[in-house]
């Protein structure tokens, strides 16, 4: 065997610790794998926000009285904001859990199919966002 085989490449050391600049910054990820992330965000915003969900249904439901202060509550524009992220997270985490129905039946795995997909899955959430967010205001 020759010199040149038995040498081991050089390899460029690899980053050890990622920032969050870095990750949403210099690393361009696809629109598919910012689908695949924004779903598990929304997935666990909706199970956190459950809690509090329940706590407005069960005030509302207990008393005519606490029906109205809870009306009054939800009124208030920090709220109606909050409102408002978690339909963009329960559409979000639909339109894209059924994508994912359907990459699960090996439909729309090529490249083209699964980006215009994600697309699709962006559209139709900002487009239900904006329906009920304008019904919610």
């Amino acid at each position: 065997m020759s010199d040149a085989a038995l040498k081991t490449p050089v390899r460029k050391p690899r980053p050890k610790y990622l920032n969050l600049q870095a990750l949403l910054f210099e690393i361009r990820l696809p629109v598919t794998g910012w689908i695949s992330i924004l779903h598990r965000i929304s997935g666990a915003l909706l199970f956190v926000a459950l809690v509090w969900l329940l706590w407005m249904l069960d005030h509302s439901l207990s008393s005519e009285a606490a029906f109205e202060k809870i009306k009054h509550y939800a009124g208030l524009w920090p709220v109606k904001l909050a409102l408002l992220v978690l339909v963009w997270a329960y559409s979000h985490h639909f339109c894209a859990g059924i994508r994912y129905l359907f990459l699960d039946l090996d439909k729309g795995l090529e490249k083209g199919t699964a980006r215009m997909t994600s697309w699709i899955v962006f559209g139709t959430s900002f487009a239900l966002t904006a329906f009920l967010g304008w019904r919610l205001w």
